[in-house]
């Protein structure tokens, strides 16, 4: 049984963590975030230790690091805001733990030289979650593709609309400096996604990029792909049903619809198992959507493309 730490209890994604700790028959050990609520940890163990500051986190990691070995920390969950990711993944470091940080793990690419330097100095892991990855509809199609001839290019449209309310653009998310925008908060799995299965990217174009929307066209090695990212429910294909009915997922593959609404329950889990069977997404794998994804953030757009995808009004 390893033993587990977890920054950012009280936030969205936490939960899932906790259930892969907890599916993997780990021990979460102990937990912090600067809010206090936190109960879900009930619902998966009772003898947390929490602390609602992060310095005292940080002493209690430091003195289990210091203590038997039977008690020190083996891997540090990374569940806070974007733009802390990478000073949590220092801290996890510096205790002798492996860090296993949510998506994405730093903001801008060039922090990743620093973090792989660490990890030979700690000689420590850092891994991160690209659960697509892991998806059955999805690793299904990856098999597929690599069956065929590589020469071969596939036409891609992906759309993906997740709704989210006022309180978006007021809180971190909707923040560039904290989140890294719509693209990355939002959308790094799916780039992350595109660039597995088609190869890398070749030519990038951005049509549309504000807080709620951004679309574009991306040159893969072996794919044609139109993209298009929202916030806005009004992009909904179907009436917005708060609580019950509020993304859509599409991504067509030379016109053939790939579904994977569903299957997204257990992928944490997944990435978990993986990730202690030692085949984890490490800071490599990470690496090429988070290029790309700056690149998307900081280029100047395409006007009249040729290339857009269908939801794009100009």
């Amino acid at each position: 049984m390893l033993n587990f730490g977890l920054i950012g209890a009280a936030g969205y994604i936490a939960p899932r963590h906790v259930k892969a700790i907890k599916d993997t028959r780990n021990r979460l050990v102990c937990a912090t975030d600067p809010h206090d609520s936190v109960g879900m940890l009930d619902k998966y163990f009772w003898d947390v230790k929490f602390f609602p500051e992060i310095e005292r986190f940080d002493r209690f990691l430091e003195k289990r690091r210091r203590g038997p070995a039977e008690s020190r920390m083996h891997y540090i969950t990374i569940c806070s805001p974007n733009y802390l990711h990478d000073a949590h993944i220092r801290m996890a470091l510096r205790v002798n733990a492996h860090a296993l940080c949510e998506k994405p793990v730093v903001v801008n690419p060039w922090n990743l030289d620093a973090l792989q330097l660490l990890e030979k100095e700690y000689d420590t892991n850092i891994y991160t979650v690209l659960q697509l990855r892991v998806h059955p509809a999805l690793l299904a199609l990856k098999e597929q593709i690599d069956k065929t001839v590589s020469d071969r290019r596939y036409q891609v449209e992906l759309t993906y609309i997740t709704s989210r309310g006022l309180w978006y653009l007021s809180s971190w998310k909707g923040q560039e400096e904290k989140s890294g925008g719509l693209t990355l908060n939002i959308g790094i799995h799916f780039f992350d996604m595109l660039i597995w299965l088609f190869g890398n990217p070749v030519h990038s174009e951005v049509h549309i990029r504000d807080s709620q929307r951004a679309a574009g066209f991306i040159e893969l090695k072996n794919a044609d792909v139109r993209w298009y990212l929202s916030v806005d429910h009004t992009d909904l294909p179907f009436e917005l049903e708060p609580g019950v009915k509020t993304t859509y997922r599409s991504i067509t593959v030379d016109g053939n619809e790939i579904e994977f609404t569903g299957g997204f329950t257990d992928l944490h889990t997944r990435v978990y198992e993986q990730t202690l069977e030692g085949r984890g997404f490490g800071l490599d794998d990470a690496r090429p959507s988070l290029e790309l994804v700056y690149e998307i953030r900081n280029c100047l757009l395409t006007t009249f493309p040729d290339s857009k995808h269908p939801m794009v009004k100009f």
